[in-house]
C-alpha cells in the first residue's frame, strides 16, 4: 500500500465575502439555576430540641405520648431479640438506639397517609398500629408480608435496599392526580442512599413535586461499611439540593427534633410545597442483624458514647426536668412495654399453623398458566401423601 503524500493545510480564518453581511452569532444566554439552592441546604448543625430553649414549648400531651412508644420500643427491640436466641424468630435487624427516628416517624402521620418502612423499621409499623406479630411474621418466614398493607396504610416490609422508595413515590404522585389529601414518609438507612432507586426516587419526586418525605436514618454503617466509605458529600442531607428539594439535618436520638422537623415536612409535602429529604444522625446500637458480628468493625467504647445519647433516656430526662413526667407516669409506661412483651413472647411461642398452597395465593391477581400448573403438581404431591 502507497503512503499518502496528501497534506493537510491549516483552516484559514473565515473572511467576510464583499457586500455579504458578516456572521457574528449573538453569545448564548447566561445560564440560571431552575431552583435557588440556598433555602434547600440544610443547617450546618442537626438540629436539636432537648436540652434546649426549645424545650419550653413543647407539647406536653405529645411529649408523653412520644415517652411511652420509646420504651414500649426498646421493651419490643429486646425481646424480638430474644425471640431469635429461642428459635423463635429466623432474623431481627433491631432498631435498638434509633427508637425515635421510628416512633417520631409513625406518629407525624394521618391515618390517611402511607409509610413505607425499610426491613429495619418494624418498629414504626407497630406504632403505627400493626400488630407486633403480623409485623414480624416476615422476618419468622411464615408468610409474604403478614398483614394487608391497604388496611394499615403500611407498605409491604423491604428487605432489598430501597426498593421502596419509588414505590413510595409512586404513589403519592397518583394520590395527588386523583385529588386525594395523602402523604407518603418513605424511611431508609444510609445504606440505601447508595442505591439506584434512592436517587431515581429523588428526582422523580421533585420533578412531580409530589407528597412525599424521606427519611434516612443514618446511624453509621451500612452492615459493616461506615459512612465515610460510602460517600464523601458535607452530609447526606446535601444530597437533597442537586435534586432541588430541601434538606434538613435533625438528631435522630431527639424524639421531639425528629417529630418537629417531619411534622414540617410532612405539611409542606401535604399544602402541594414537595417533597424533603430529612436525615436523621442516630447510632445502631446492636448489631446489624443477630447474624451479625459488630465487634469485627466497630469497637466498645464508640458504642459506650452512644449510649450516652440514648434516646429513651434523653426524653425521660427532659420531661422529668421540666414536670411533664412523674414516677407513676413512667411506671406506668414500663408496665405498659412489659404487658407488649409478654403478649408477644406468648403468642410467638405457639406453633404457626401453616397451609403449602399459600405459596400461591397473593402472587398475582390471576394466576399464570404457569402458577396453576406448580399449584396443581403441589395439591396432588400433598393428595398422594395423605392417600400414604
Amino acid at each position: 500500500m502507497k503512503k499518502s503524500t496528501m497534506t493537510v493545510r491549516p483552516v484559514e480564518p473565515a473572511q467576510d465575502l464583499p457586500g455579504a453581511a458578516a456572521y457574528r452569532p449573538a453569545p448564548p444566554p447566561a445560564w440560571k439555576p431552575r431552583t435557588d439552592p440556598a433555602p434547600l441546604l440544610p443547617d450546618s448543625e442537626p438540629h436539636r430540641v432537648l436540652g434546649t430553649d426549645a424545650a419550653a414549648r413543647l407539647d406536653a400531651g405529645l411529649m408523653r405520648r412520644l415517652y411511652a412508644e420509646l420504651v414500649r420500643g426498646r421493651r419490643y427491640n429486646t425481646q424480638a431479640t430474644a425471640l431469635t436466641k429461642q428459635g423463635r424468630l429466623a432474623v431481627y435487624p433491631s432498631s435498638t438506639g434509633q427508637e425515635a427516628c421510628e416512633v417520631a416517624a409513625a406518629l407525624v402521620l394521618e391515618e390517611r397517609d402511607w409509610l413505607f418502612p425499610s426491613y429495619r423499621d418494624t418498629l414504626a409499623a407497630v406504632v403505627r398500629g400493626l400488630d407486633p406479630v403480623e409485623a414480624l411474621t416476615l422476618l419468622r418466614g411464615d408468610w409474604h408480608t403478614g398483614y394487608d398493607p391497604r388496611e394499615h396504610r403500611i407498605a409491604p416490609l423491604c428487605t432489598p435496599l430501597a426498593t421502596q422508595l419509588p414505590h413510595a413515590v409512586g404513589l403519592a404522585h397518583a394520590a395527588r392526580l386523583k385529588g386525594d389529601d395523602v402523604v407518603a414518609l418513605a424511611m431508609v438507612g444510609d445504606g440505601g442512599t447508595s442505591e439506584g432507586d434512592f436517587h431515581e426516587a429523588l428526582n422523580f419526586a421533585a420533578v412531580w413535586r409530589a407528597p412525599v418525605v424521606f427519611l434516612v436514618q443514618n446511624n453509621g454503617f451500612a452492615i459493616s461499611v461506615p459512612l465515610a466509605k460510602q460517600t464523601a458529600a458535607p452530609s447526606l442531607a446535601h444530597k437533597a439540593v442537586g435534586y432541588g428539594m430541601p434538606g434538613r439535618l435533625v438528631d435522630g436520638n431527639d424524639a421531639a427534633a425528629v417529630h418537629e422537623v417531619l411534622a414540617e415536612a410532612v405539611a409542606r409535602a401535604r399544602r402541594g410545597g414537595g417533597p424533603t429529604l430529612v436525615e436523621a444522625v442516630t447510632y445502631r446500637m446492636d448489631a446489624h442483624t443477630n447474624a451479625d458480628d459488630a465487634t469485627r468493625y466497630r469497637g466498645d467504647a464508640e458504642v459506650e458514647a452512644w449510649r450516652a445519647h440514648d434516646p429513651v433516656q434523653l426524653m425521660e430526662r427532659e420531661l422529668t426536668e421540666r414536670g411533664m413526667l412523674d414516677e407513676d407516669a413512667v411506671r406506668e409506661a414500663r408496665e405498659a412495654a412489659e404487658t407488649m412483651a409478654a403478649e408477644l413472647r406468648e403468642r410467638m411461642n405457639a406453633d404457626p399453623v401453616l397451609d403449602p398452597m399459600d405459596l400461591f395465593a397473593h402472587v398475582y391477581a390471576e394466576k399464570t398458566a404457569q402458577l396453576r400448573e406448580q399449584e396443581a403438581l403441589l395439591r396432588a404431591e400433598l393428595d398422594a401423601e395423605d392417600e400414604r
